[in-house]
């Protein structure tokens, strides 16, 4: 028998659902499918248990016993994939490692997930429990965005990443010799990726020696492993390039990249993840930016982090600091970048670095994150394929999700309005599906 409901019933369908019927169709949606195309309006997504049975028109036969949702009106995406942030340091004002716990990670993943991001990928500052936590990830017993880590990061010597940040547990090895046993060690425990942090952060800290982060990229890739690389300026991108690196974990943003590190990146198929909202959320607060009082931006936030950042000598700090206005100077140069790169064909993938301190909140960011991939040049379908397809690709996952396409796993979002029109709709967070479940109604749920 089929059963038919109005979106208003759409909560108490779903329980069901879950608990008997295994075939599920969203009715009347209009599709985008991760991976470019122009969206497919008054579609049927049809899902069969945990993943996608079928895309078909709205007038199709439907399955014997489905359970049919009417969804008229509704947008649905692939979930998006945040391939750069930080998970279990941040609580509060804080980044500590005395926050780093079981409980505070699933936290965390569970926002993610409220806010739409179906995966992220921790780039370098787990302590060792985070190799367990990622199995239990994904075998579905820890709930959440899907965990993915780089494991132990690789910084310098009183250098990058700054212990006052809580980032105690990253190797630092001062030559070849270390850090060469340092990637050996970390090898065994299968990190997705090696991550490695080569800046100096406008002159304030020590930067890796090249012959160091050299023997760090080769005993990677002696071990199979993929290596990337925080990292600020062009002549440490050249360099790093130069000496195999895989993934740029940011952007370039002293200066214009040149073409032919363009097209060496190209030969080599790095990869390039923008962050362009940490330059954004860098200098934001310095004055009152538009988001500041939406319920979208102030449900992300952690305890005590809106009374900061309005603090009138928080704002006085932030326009007196020298980063601020290198901040200001870096975000245009990035936004050009990144559309450069792009335009070449190098994949881009979304990355926010998110949670590696309290001005950069979970979920929003990477919502934000879309909108400066397209104020960089980019249409609102290529961003979202960015954010989508192309992380679950840096994570070697396009084949289980990513896209809404058969035989992927049925992890989305359904928005109340569609986001090829307008890139901020994909913040009109309706519902979010994983495995083939409702998971949460979005951010602003009683």
């Amino acid at each position: 028998m089929l059963k038919f409901c109005g979106v208003a019933g759409l909560g108490a369908v779903l329980g069901a659902s879950a608990a008997g019927a295994q075939i599920t169709v969203l009715r009347d949606v209009t599709v985008i499918d991760g991976e470019g195309g122009a969206p497919r309006h008054h579609a049927a997504l049809v899902i069969d248990g945990g993943s996608i049975r079928a895309v078909t028109d709205t007038g199709a036969a439907v399955p014997k016993g489905a359970t049919v949702l009417d969804m008229a009106g509704k947008t649905v995406m692939p979930e998006i994939i945040n391939a750069h942030g930080h998970v279990g340091l941040l609580k509060g004002t804080k980044t500590a490692s005395a926050n780093y716990s079981k409980e505070n990670e699933q936290r965390e993943l569970m926002q993610y997930q409220d806010y739409g991001v179906g995966a992220v990928l921790v780039m370098g500052t787990d302590h060792d429990e985070a190799y367990g936590w990622r199995a239990e990830s994904h075998a579905g017993t820890l709930p959440g965005a899907l965990l993915y880590t780089a494991g132990k990061g690789f910084g310098a010597p009183q250098g990058m990443p700054p212990l006052a940040m809580g980032m105690d547990q990253v190797y630092r090895p001062a030559t070849a010799e270390e850090a060469r046993a340092d990637v050996r060690e970390l090898a065994k425990h299968k990190p997705d990726v090696v991550k490695m942090w080569v800046d100096d952060f406008y002159g304030q800290f020590t930067k890796m020696k090249p012959e160091v982060y050299t023997a760090i990229i080769d005993e990677a890739h002696k071990q199979h492993l993929r290596v990337a690389s925080h990292l600020f300026h062009e002549e440490d991108a050249q360099q790093l390039v130069d000496a195999g690196l895989d993934i740029m974990a940011h952007s370039v943003r002293d200066q214009e990249i040149p073409d032919s590190l363009i097209a060496e990146m190209k030969q080599k198929h790095v990869t390039y993840i923008g962050t362009l909202s940490l330059d954004d959320f860098a200098v934001a607060y310095a004055g009152d930016p538009a988001w500041l009082n939406e319920p979208f931006f102030r449900d992300a936030l952690e305890p005590g982090v809106f009374a900061m950042i309005t603090d009138p000598k928080y704002k006085e700090t932030q326009n007196a600091s020298k980063a601020t206005a290198a901040e200001r100077a870096a975000l245009p140069i990035a936004l050009k970048n990144l559309k450069k790169v792009y335009d070449a064909g190098i994949p881009v993938a979304l990355g926010t670095d998110s949670g590696a301190t309290p001005i950069r909140p979970f979920g929003f960011a990477e919502h934000t994150e879309l909108q400066l991939l397209v104020q960089a040049g980019l249409t609102p379908l290529q961003a979202i394929t960015v954010g989508t397809k192309n992380g679950a690709t840096l994570l070697r996952a396009s084949s289980e999700f990513g896209m809404l396409k058969p035989g992927l796993k049925a992890n989305f979002v359904v928005l109340d309005k569609d986001p090829s029109e307008d890139i901020r709709n994909t913040e009109l967070i309706a519902a979010v599906w994983k495995d083939g479940k409702k998971m949460s109604d979005g951010p602003h749920a009683p």
